[in-house]
């Protein structure tokens, strides 16, 4: 069959092509994963990638080359998940570019079409890796470039990089060791060859080639129990950077007037995060993929720019152990609960009271209490429920939380409270069988009708509302302002409980911490009974450091 020219419409059939080939092989593309690190989902990351790829090009059809071109890379891009995701990104990424413009294209131009993709994949790639998908794609393309100088067919010149990608496909045990050793060829090449194949075959107008599960020389070198052996290559304890993070910046102009983006730069600022990284982006946002020691700092990063969405955080520590012993088994389907309930605390005291109240999910801080934006998306979506209901416990957090209400998938309300005393009175409020609203009314409402007191320490000198401060005095806190300090902790208690306490308190709730003596906790316990003798005391070990005490008063 001789074609020599493809419009828009012939492009969206052979990424149609492409896309199935791929799918129906995904999982032995995932089982001869043996690189970089074990995460052993390359076939499943191409192939969702490429079928955002392809429903992106299916929902917008059109005659015009480029146009069609541009359509694959931008569905690419969205649902790019990955390392090897990302890069079958780019290479249609610098494919659309190179062809921008074009109502059809000939031989000559689809392979420099190709070419141009491999140029940006290398780009993109902060150390690229030769015995990989950049290596078959670049092969491939420097042989249909170089049929396309004395051949006009763009069968013959898809045939050509085929026959390349899978000769180069064969050579990736040569270039990486850990391949030649366990047996395989590389899974993102293998993945991409399965694209190609696709391509050609709508080309020819032949059936997709048979699916990799049929062929027995694949069959022997990916079954169960080699698969296993391929993750003992790589001991668990020699993975530098344990988590594989992926997320998207979704551009904000304010941002960018004060941090001007460039992805060169972005790229160079990450890298000294981890490695196994990829910076992709065009005018609305930025795709992300790196294999961090700490995701919390990347993410901090890229906040400069704008909002974070569609994150991923994966620990590949505890994938290897899983596989090496033999553990990963499919996820049990359990349906979603109605409601749950993601919480902040610091202490594990304090932890344990929430939960022993009603708590899906406890983020224990540290002495600062501040998680990311990253612990409240993954809390909120290890609860497993429809409906999720945040409570910070610290005004440092409600923002963070705020903003991972926005990029999760679940109906998220956050209620704004400010203190531990407000979450427990918040949580107690909580109705599993009532309405968002009426609960989110509810609780916000409890957690206003708590005083909160705190016994905790200064820091350093300084004078605040009037008070001079002394570093190492006692501080006392209501509703989280300074209103008595002394050198005498008990003082400062006694003088704090005074403000707080009137005749119509009902229950005070004493929560201390860990560095509060059982002869103090007695004492303060005694002067509310006494000075207060209508008052009923309830005491909790919080376990919580930097505050002493914590007092709930209702």
């Amino acid at each position: 069959m001789v074609i020599n020219s493809l419009d828009g419409a012939r492009l969206a059939k052979m990424v149609q092509a492409g896309a199935q080939h791929l799918s129906a092989n995904a999982a032995m593309v995932d089982a001869l994963n043996v690189f970089p690190v074990p995460d052993g989902d390359t076939g499943t990351n191409m192939n969702l990638s490429m079928t955002s790829g392809a429903k992106e090009t299916e929902q917008n059809k059109q005659m015009h080359f480029g146009k069609t071109a541009e359509a694959l890379a931008k569905g690419l891009l969205m649902g790019a998940r990955g390392n090897s995701g990302v890069i079958l990104s780019q290479l249609f990424r610098g494919f659309s570019k190179a062809i921008a413009g074009k109502q059809e294209v000939t031989a000559i131009e689809l392979a420099a079409a190709f070419e141009a993709g491999v140029q940006t994949a290398y780009k993109a790639v902060m150390k690229p890796v030769e015995g990989t998908i950049l290596t078959v794609a670049k092969d491939a393309a420097k042989k249909a470039v170089a049929t396309a100088q004395t051949e006009t067919n763009v069968v013959a010149v898809v045939k050509a990089l085929v026959e390349e990608g899978q000769a180069s496909l064969n050579r990736t045990p040569d270039l990486l060791p850990v391949l030649k050793e366990v047996g395989v060829v590389d899974s993102g090449g293998q993945g991409l060859l399965l694209v190609y194949e696709g391509f050609l075959a709508e080309l020819k107008g032949e059936a997709l080639p048979a699916a990799l599960s049929t062929r027995q020389d694949l069959i022997d070198i990916v079954s169960a129990e080699h698969h296993k052996s391929v993750q003992s290559f790589m001991n668990t304890k020699d993975i530098e950077f344990g988590y594989c993070t992926e997320f998207m910046v979704k551009f904000d102009a304010e941002r960018l007037a004060k941090h001007p983006f460039s992805e060169e730069g972005f790229r160079d600022e990450l890298s000294e995060y981890g490695d196994s990284l990829l910076v992709i982006s065009d005018d609305e946002m930025a795709k992300v993929h790196i294999h961090a020691e700490h995701p919390g700092d990347v993410l901090t990063i890229g906040q400069k720019y704008g909002s974070l969405i569609n994150m991923k955080i994966e620990n590949m520590r505890e994938q290897h152990s899983a596989i090496i012993e033999g553990s990963i088994k499919e996820p049990k389907q359990t349906e979603k609960a109605r409601y749950g309930v993601v919480t902040v605390a610091m202490g594990a005291g304090i932890a344990e009271l929430f939960k022993s109240i009603g708590a899906t999910f406890v983020i224990e801080g540290g002495q600062t209490m501040n998680p990311s934006t990253e612990d409240i998306v993954k809390a909120i979506h290890d609860s497993h429920a429809d409906h999720v209901i945040v409570l910070p416990n610290n005004k440092n957090i409600i923002m963070a939380a705020e903003q991972a209400a926005e990029v999760s998938e679940a109906s998220v309300i956050v209620i704004p409270t400010k203190t531990v005393p407000q979450g427990l009175a918040a949580l107690i409020a909580f109705n599993p069988d009532g309405d968002e609203q009426t609960n989110k009314k509810t609780m916000t409402s409890a957690a206003g009708d708590v005083k909160t007191g705190q016994i905790t320490y200064a820091v350093r000198d300084t004078s605040l509302d009037g008070i001079d401060i002394k570093k190492n005095d006692f501080m006392g806190l209501a509703e989280g302002k300074i209103t008595v300090t002394n050198q005498n902790k008990m003082t400062v208690v006694t003088e704090l409980l005074e403000t707080l306490l009137d005749d119509e308190s009902e229950i005070v709730t004493v929560i201390y911490g860990q560095d509060a003596t059982e002869t103090e906790v007695e004492q303060v316990v005694s002067y509310i009974q006494e000075k207060f003798p209508d008052t009923e005391v309830e005491v909790h070990n919080g376990q919580q450091p930097l505050y002493t005490f914590i007092f709930s008063i209702e």
